[in-house]
């Protein structure tokens, strides 16, 4: 073999070796976790929330630290969103099998003037004994809300009103980081999927 054959031989070889080495690299980087719902892990927004529960009690983000928590916007005379929204959690809590308890729903409404603590108690009370509800008095509330880019406005409805709201919900990871937002079509399977990916990366 000539002096310039050996050499371009050569060549090839630490080429190979570099599209080798580079592949290698490159699977060895971790790929962004498959989200069903929608990742949004760099969000500067939904940094967490202060209101009281039922029981007079202010509760925190702080409070569930090493729990996933899916929080909720909505009110209890809401006709079908909200209880969706809270039907679709029992379903997800059933699909995480024996790591239910590792997921904290929370709901929090938009409409303190009619949905007291007594009523918001036994509202989701009715869907889980575990969800819990949460509530503030209307500039508490419209904070909250403007934190997690929700919106909400009320709507007359006769000699009465109804609430006009976002209807996405919001995941946090087990760290107390804002993770996922969750469309209202999205499945309970889609959600289920996404937080087993959580869990499993805690």
């Amino acid at each position: 073999m000539t002096l310039a054959r050996r050499s371009f031989s050569r060549t090839l070889l630490a080429t190979a070796v570099a599209i080798s080495f580079g592949s290698s690299l490159s699977a060895c980087k971790s790929a962004p976790p498959p989200f069903k719902t929608i990742d949004i892990t760099d969000a500067e927004y939904g940094k967490g929330f202060s209101l009281s529960d039922p029981d007079g009690k202010t509760r925190t983000l702080a409070d569930f630290k090493g729990r996933l928590v899916m929080v909720f916007f909505g009110f209890t005379q809401c006709p079908d969103v909200c209880p969706t929204a809270l039907t679709r959690a029992i379903e997800v809590r059933r699909q995480l099998g024996k790591d239910a308890d590792k997921l904290q729903v929370v709901f929090i409404t938009v409409d303190p003037e009619r949905d007291t603590a007594e009523l918001l108690k036994g509202y989701t009370v009715a869907f889980d004994p575990s969800f819990l509800a949460l509530r503030g008095d209307e500039a508490q509330t419209r904070a909250t809300a403007r934190d997690f880019k929700v919106f909400f406005s009320k709507v007359p409805t006769g000699s009465s009103y109804t609430m006009d709201h976002t209807a996405l919900s919001y995941v946090f990871d087990t760290a107390g980081k804002l993770r996922l937002a969750v469309r209202h079509n999205q499945t309970a399977d889609d959600i289920a999927h996404d937080l087993k990916i959580l869990l499993d990366a805690a």
